[in-house]
């Protein structure tokens, strides 16, 4: 679950960045740009590998490899080739700034990023925020969001969540009655209850507490939350609780959401793909399979085109 994401992906032993270096500047060289040859490069190698590769090519050609990219590319595939050169980390901080700058807010993406991360990639996208922006994350969520939305952040964002496996029975029952006497009829007065189970217990804690809950209530908890709170404030209660109770899940639903009906979403497509790609997205792959009964290389063949959907399937491969 949550934080035992392991980095079992793709080390290829004959990893080598000065070649791959080469191979990105030869692609992106002379009249055409060989679109083929960057797929192959950045989708079998590691995000930390990428690093390497884009450090090997600024020492060679004196010239940050993103600018080289971003000159020859476009659309799409130009959003994920550049999504694949940063780290999450620094991918996440980004779409967070984006998220805030500028007129209006997009509470989703803010709540889509923050209450789902575990402690440790928490720690990392506020470092990056601060390094590539020189500013601080939880500042700007501060004077960017307000309320409860804003109490619920920035106590996600303190990233001081239990990461433990044992469960405390007790401690399940006495949050399940809390919530229950905060959230029946007295809602606004009692968030904090709810933010602080929410915000700071394990994921295994959080599933014995929701069972309780419904022993007590006779009803889920996602029902409660949907009668009792409404707008970002319940988006962001159920995100806790579905990460909780199934963070895989959490993202292949949205996966579906991003490609059902009539446009596609392809930023959250990207986002999705390329910050998951080395944590939980084969298990997003199995749950996709289970919930909609194809797989998820279908959904993003029969719903993009061309190079970015070449870079897409290599990445899910």
């Amino acid at each position: 679950m949550g934080s035992s994401h392991s980095s079992h992906k793709r080390h290829h032993h004959s990893f080598d960045a000065e070649r791959d270096a080469k191979k990105i500047y030869s692609a992106c060289k002379g009249a055409g740009t060989d679109e083929k040859k960057i797929i192959e490069v950045l989708s079998s190698r590691t995000s930390e590998q990428r690093q390497q590769i884009k450090q090997k090519y600024k020492a060679l050609y004196n010239k940050e490899m993103e600018e080289a990219l971003k000159g020859d590319l476009s659309g799409n595939f130009e959003k994920a080739v550049l999504a694949l050169l940063d780290l999450p980390c620094e991918y996440e901080a980004r779409e967070l700034r984006k998220a805030m700058k500028g007129a209006g807010t997009d509470e989703s993406l803010l709540i889509e990023i923050l209450c789902t991360r575990n402690n440790k990639e928490i720690i990392n996208i506020k470092q990056a925020y601060k390094h590539l922006f020189d500013r601080d994350l939880e500042s700007d969520v501060k004077s960017d969001t307000s309320g409860s939305l804003q109490k619920i952040l920035v106590m996600v964002l303190e990233a001081t969540r239990d990461e433990t496996q044992q469960v405390n029975a007790e401690l399940a029952e006495q949050d399940a009655s809390d919530l229950y006497k905060a959230g029946e009829g007295r809602w606004g007065t009692e968030e904090l209850a709810f933010n602080v189970v929410l915000a700071k217990r394990s994921y295994s804690q959080l599933r014995a507490t929701f069972q309780a809950y419904e022993k007590v209530c006779g009803k889920d908890i996602e029902e409660s939350i949907k009668s009792e709170t409404s707008g970002d404030l319940e988006k962001a209660y159920l995100t806790l609780v579905s990460c909780a109770k199934d963070c895989p899940g959490y993202f292949a639903t949205l996966l579906h959401k991003s490609m059902k009906g009539a446009g596609t979403d392809e930023e959250t497509l990207i986002r999705i793909l390329v910050t998951r790609a080395e944590s939980d997205l084969p298990a997003i792959k199995e749950k996709f399979q289970q919930m909609y009964k194809k797989s998820l290389a279908e959904a993003v063949r029969s719903d993009t085109s061309g190079d970015f959907r070449k870079l897409l399937l290599a990445i899910l491969h």
